[in-house]
């Protein structure tokens, strides 16, 4: 079945991403929240990144007044009936996530395809409460959905070789490489880049290197375009410590186990550059604290 009509639940920074990117690719989006105030911020983040694409040159006024016309905002999941894929992106949290899914395998026609765009979560978790669980997959984007090429394609022991091939090729469409990945914590690219991150707090924490340095030297050294303390910080120290948690969970290896230094950061809401305070003091231009 061709896919068509997407919808988007969430519309945070990773769930309005996701409905820019697919209205961009040419498909009919419906972005859903829970309530006007935050349908409105994520429509506007939509809309303001167009903005920001025209007047920079990048895309026409056109093709900006083209791409809103194929994306509307609602508060009602009953209008998710007419689509045929629809992406969860909510809070991380597994009882929502599978509330949600509830909710839609009732709401959107048999033998659509459901799909959760967690990053750490088992997704067999939330299809064994539909009755399509050969229809439900992860679809994995990164931050920032409309920049990032990758995405993972997550299938669970039930979900079948038509829905990847469907999602493999709507991914394509969006104009990212998709990759496929079983259904374990940590998918392909969490799962080895988690510890990676981890090691680095580890060292840090046991007075090994300056964060700087350590930063430094695997930019210089290996290439990266980030170290590990700017990319936790990017990422976020609350998501990381949430993803460590489910892949330590299921892979109980040390490498995997969240270091206390982690944990007191979270702790102390500090959680990366969303609200400014991280392992880098992001308020400020003089860098690690």
């Amino acid at each position: 079945m061709a896919i068509k009509t997407v919808g988007v639940v969430g519309g945070g920074l990773m769930g309005s991403g996701i409905a820019q990117t697919a209205a961009q690719a040419g498909y009919d989006v419906l972005l859903a929240e829970v309530n006007q105030e935050l349908l409105d911020r994520g429509m506007r983040r939509v809309h303001g990144a167009w903005e920001m694409l025209s007047g920079k040159g990048r895309i026409t006024a056109d093709q900006a007044a083209e791409y809103r016309g194929r994306i509307r905002g609602t508060l009602e999941l009953n209008e998710f009936a007419d689509r045929d894929l629809v992406i969860e992106a909510i809070v991380e949290n597994l009882d929502a996530k599978r509330a949600l899914f509830r909710t839609l395998d009732e709401i959107v026609p048999a033998g659509r395809i459901l799909a959760s765009n967690t990053s750490s979560l088992p997704i067999i978790e939330m299809a064994a409460v539909t009755q399509r669980q050969d229809r439900v997959a992860g679809l994995h984007f990164f931050n920032p959905a409309p920049v990032m090429k990758l995405v993972e394609i997550v299938r669970t022991i039930l979900t079948s070789e038509e829905t990847v091939s469907e999602l493999r090729e709507f991914a394509t469409t969006l104009g990212k490489t998709p990759v496929v990945a079983k259904d374990t914590a940590g998918f392909i690219v969490n799962f080895l880049l988690i510890p990676y991150m981890l090691s680095a707090i580890r060292m840090y924490e046991n007075g090994l290197a300056t964060m700087r340095d350590i930063d430094s030297g695997m930019k210089l050294g290996c290439g990266y375009p980030m170290g590990p303390f700017e990319l936790l910080d990017y990422v976020g120290l609350d998501t990381t410590l949430y993803a460590a948690e489910q892949i330590y969970k299921e892979n109980p290896d040390p490498a995997n186990a969240p270091p206390t230094l982690l944990r007191r950061m979270v702790q102390a809401g500090r959680y990366g550059k969303k609200n400014g305070k991280g392992f880098y003091n992001l308020d400020e231009t003089s860098g690690a604290r």
